[in-house]
């Protein structure tokens, strides 16, 4: 039978080993994740040039949308 300070469900220590792993787990995550977030951020930045240089292409017309009174 167990004592109240031994459980039966009580798992042993983890090795040093397997520590290990889950920081190189970690670190991959959150490589990736920095990767995907400036891959978004790039994306992101293009386009906003590309919609910019447009709308300075298309103020070329210097009456755009003004009527004369």
């Amino acid at each position: 039978m167990t004592s109240d300070l031994d459980s039966a469900s009580l798992t042993p220590n983890e090795g040093p080993r397997e520590y290990g792993s889950r920081w190189i787990k970690v670190g991959v995550v959150a490589v990736a994740s920095a990767l995907a977030g400036g891959l978004a951020a790039a994306w992101w930045y293009r386009k906003t040039l590309a919609s910019l240089q447009e709308a300075e292409k298309a103020g070329d017309t210097p009456h755009f949308r003004i009527l004369d009174e």
